[in-house]
């Protein structure tokens, strides 16, 4: 059982530090927005002193423009110091013009807490010596216990020497008793110094209860928020909650920023612990604008506070900076060599895309003439299959011709007519070679039936030749011959049944027609036409 109780309570903490660290960058992200635009925040503040400093040109009576000055102030008092201490001294010297005894006592307070904000602190201690506290009423002997508690914790902070710190905290806890005797243990006001004196002696959940009480009271975005948002963050480091720690001091840091309060105590805390945690980017951005604001605000005493931090994280910030450095060049170089690298792979690369590509142009070339070749096979045997065709039916009707005048040459023999016989054995044979041309014709034009058209088109217009469907001239079947691969000129002038020189003559005729050098005519010849069948 207790065993289960123990796994609880550690699976419920590591579920809440998961949901705190959560929070916490959503807040960092937050709080990187509203630093970014603390130029912002700056102009409207300036604008409000801006003006309450013109409602002071009408003002004729002293007691009016006192508590004009006093509001100013309090504008002041966390914004710029020196201004703060103008207003002060003139605040001053209309108590001692009026004799309000009351007055100058109030603004000397006044003027001895803006002086050990600023790090002046023999000039705050010696106003603090030129009173004596236990003649005041009590408002004012609260108000001098106060701001000696501040003098105090600004003092321990800016020796940070053990020597002189028990000294100045007997002394801080001395005035915070004082002031609890005055005060009505009822009020907030009490109530925050008896947190931190619980804090003091180790019950820090009791003072975190009342301190949440407090908080929770407080208008967000009011300094008195910032204030009581600080005072959580130290007790929760107390106990170890680094976390809610960081928390309170983001919304601290964030509240201050937006009031345009200089004296950001939250921002360098803050600065500290980003710096232990390893952000360090953060860290040293929060410490530069925790030392613009001191700067601004002409603080002394923090300017000190911080030099002590701002050198250790900045030196660790260049370091950071030096070593990203260092692996960027290494970066950089590995890249160089990877580009080179690249680009020796690419050079090869495009040496062998060049060798694939001329193989492709080459193996194209091959294919292409493979497939020229092919067409010649396809269109050579689809002429042997026609003329074989036609031949052996012209042989057929030949041989009986032959056959049928070798039976009447017979038989005229034997009936002994003579004559008749040499009549007809003398008879030209016009009628076999027109018929045999003519069957050519039909058969060349079945195969090329684009031919005539294609050959004119080699011709000059005026010199076209004009023929009727399915018939060739003299002229065309010479052509048409070398079409089909006849280019012997003896083979076409017996096919033909003409001279070898009457061929030659038609030839140079054609070729004289013809837009084409002569040279290459007839090769052109032998590309025209297309298969009936294609």
């Amino acid at each position: 059982m207790k065993r289960t109780l123990w796994f609880i309570f550690f699976l419920l903490n590591s579920l809440f530090y998961l949901y705190a660290d959560s929070e916490n960058d959503s807040l960092l992200k937050v709080l990187d927005k509203v630093i970014s635009e603390r130029l912002i925040y700056t102009q409207k503040k300036e604008a409000t002193i801006k003006e309450l400093k013109k409602k002071k040109v009408g003002l004729n009576s002293l007691e009016d423009i006192y508590n004009l000055n006093k509001e100013i102030i309090h504008q002041y008092e966390t914004f710029v110091c020196d201004s703060a201490e103008q207003y002060i001294h003139e605040n001053i010297d209309i108590a001692k013009t009026i004799g309000n005894k009351e007055y100058l006592l109030e603004e000397q307070l006044r003027l001895a807490f803006v002086y050990s904000l600023s790090g002046l602190f023999i000039q705050a201690n010696d106003i603090f010596k030129s009173i004596k506290c236990a003649d005041l009423p009590d408002h004012l002997k609260a108000l001098y216990c106060w701001n000696r508690i501040r003098y105090y914790e600004n003092l321990i902070k800016y020796t940070d020497d053990v020597r002189f710190s028990n000294e100045y905290i007997s002394e801080k806890e001395a005035y915070r008793d004082t002031v609890m005797s005055i005060l009505f243990d009822q009020s907030d006001e009490y109530r925050k110094e008896k947190a931190v004196k619980l804090q003091d002696k180790g019950s820090t959940k009791e003072a975190l209860l009342i301190l949440t009480e407090i908080y929770d009271k407080q208008e967000p975005a009011s300094h008195g928020y910032a204030m009581m948002a600080m005072g959580l963050a130290r007790a929760y480091r107390l106990i170890g909650n680094y976390a809610l720690e960081e928390k309170f001091l983001m919304l601290a840091a964030m509240t201050d920023t937006k009031l345009a309060v200089k004296e950001n105590e939250a921002l360098l805390t803050l600065a500290v612990n980003l710096y232990h945690k390893g952000d360090i980017d953060r860290a040293y951005n929060y410490i530069k604008v925790a030392l613009d604001d001191a700067i601004f605000y002409n603080s002394r005493f923090k300017n000190t506070v911080i030099a002590r931090i701002h050198p250790i994280i900045e030196n660790t910030y260049l370091i950071r900076l030096e070593k990203q450095k260092q692996n960027l060049r290494f970066y950089i170089f590995l890249t160089s060599l990877f580009v080179v690298a690249l680009a020796i792979t690419l050079y090869f690369t495009y040496k062998q895309t060049k060798i694939v590509s001329r193989a492709k142009r080459h193996l194209k070339a091959m294919n292409e003439e493979l497939v020229g070749l092919n067409k010649n096979l396809d269109e050579a045997n689809l002429i042997k299959e026609k003329y074989v065709g036609y031949f052996m039916n012209q042989c057929a009707v030949y041989i009986n011709k032959l056959d049928e005048y070798r039976k009447n040459v017979n038989r005229k023999i034997k009936t002994g007519q003579i004559d008749d016989l040499y009549k007809s054995s003398s008879r030209p044979f016009e009628k076999e070679l027109e018929e045999l041309y003519h069957n050519f014709d039909k058969a060349f034009l079945k195969l090329y039936p684009n031919f005539v058209e294609k050959f004119n088109a080699l011709l000059k217009p005026e010199e076209r030749y004009k023929l009727e469907k399915d018939q060739l001239n003299t002229e065309l079947r010479i052509f048409a011959l070398i079409r089909l691969g006849i280019t012997d000129v003896g083979q076409i002038a017996v096919f033909l049944h003409y001279s070898v020189q009457t061929i030659y003559n038609y030839k140079s005729k054609v070729k004289r027609m013809s837009t084409l050098d002569s040279n290459i005519f007839e090769e052109e010849v032998k590309m025209l036409g297309s298969l009936s069948q294609k």
